[in-house]
């Protein structure tokens, strides 16, 4: 089991992971000491009072019942296209895959600093493309620089998973400049897949402007997505629409689109909104492993993706542009 503990160093506070026990249960992060910033779980049944997230505007978590629907990537590059909607609003992203986070390799930061402390002992998020992002990856053992294998497992029972996402949640500084500057306008929530301590936990404690579900079209994928939703209602989360992945492969010699893995036909079923269907394209793949999220390529990038590669960058900035109007609606 890896805990945290504290060093000091020619005044400078950084963070090593121990094979000691160290605080366990109460700071798995080991954070020092702050007086209780998130709301307390109630030891009797008692209700939460939810609350924002310091410094956080609005919240939208990106979630799927389902593993491996390419729910990380979508988060990312929703992340940008909302940070180039029109008006530029300052965008964060939060990993709370405790176990497997994707966020460090997404953002091509797999092999970065540890993230600093502010003077009052909160995490300063990491910046690369400039976003802001927090994640478990960045606080855990990581591979040399020379290679991308993970070292380290955490292995961590469900308390000790709640009390670090509560952490993560209330423990991150997002304001910019180290905490001089203005916070996050949208903060975007990765989330783990299935429907367990960290969903509830988050539902619980924080107030969450809406929920993006991300799916393929298989009923294998869309039957596991269904139990989140019905998770996301049952802990007064809104829902703010589905995001199909991988919904078609555009023949890039007559531009013809062919449904490989089912139809849309099956996401409709759900009851939810579609905000955007998403073309296979091989670039999004490739721009995930480096470090590059997608949109940013532009009109003129992953010209080999030819109409695939435009397409699925205007699905992405429309369903930015619909869910922001809902989250400030």
């Amino acid at each position: 089991m890896f805990t945290l503990k504290l060093i000091r160093r020619r005044d400078m506070t950084q963070r090593t992971f121990s094979s000691t026990a160290g605080k366990s249960h109460e700071n798995p992060l080991g954070l020092p000491f702050r007086p209780p910033s998130a709301p307390q779980m109630p030891r009797r049944g008692g209700p939460l009072q939810k609350r924002r997230i310091e410094h956080v505007k609005k919240v939208i978590v990106v979630a799927s019942g389902k593993g491996g629907v390419g729910k990380s990537t979508i988060a990312v590059n929703l992340a940008f296209s909302l940070a180039m909607l029109s008006h530029r609003p300052r965008v964060g992203i939060l990993d709370l895959d405790i176990f497997g986070p994707s966020i460090p390799t997404l953002m091509g930061l797999q092999h970065s600093d540890d993230p600093h402390l502010t003077s009052a002992g909160a995490l300063v998020p990491i910046i690369n493309h400039g976003i802001p992002t927090m994640s478990m990856g960045y606080l855990v053992p990581r591979p040399p620089s020379n290679s991308t294998e993970f070292e380290g497992a955490i292995v961590w029972r469900g308390l000790m998973v709640q009390k670090a996402v509560q952490q993560l949640l209330f423990d991150v500084d997002w304001r910019d400049a180290g905490g001089a500057g203005p916070g996050v306008d949208v903060l975007i929530i990765d989330m783990p897949p299935g429907t367990g301590d960290v969903p509830l936990t988050l539902g619980q404690l924080v107030v969450v402007d809406g929920a993006v579900i991300v799916s393929t079209p298989q009923d294998v994928a869309l039957t596991d997505v269904r139990r989140g939703i019905s998770m996301f209602k049952k802990i007064s989360v809104p829902i703010t629409g589905l995001i199909l992945n991988q919904a078609s492969f555009l023949c890039p010699s007559c531009n013809t689109a062919h449904d490989l893995f089912g139809t849309s036909t099956n996401a409709s079923r759900l009851g939810i909104p579609l905000l955007a269907q998403l073309p296979l394209v091989g670039g999004v793949s490739w721009g995930g492993d480096c470090g590059i999220p997608y949109v940013l390529e532009g009109k003129n990038g992953g010209h080999k993706d030819a109409r695939a590669g435009e397409m699925w960058r205007d699905e992405m900035n429309k369903a930015a542009s619909i869910i922001w109007g809902l989250v400030h609606s």
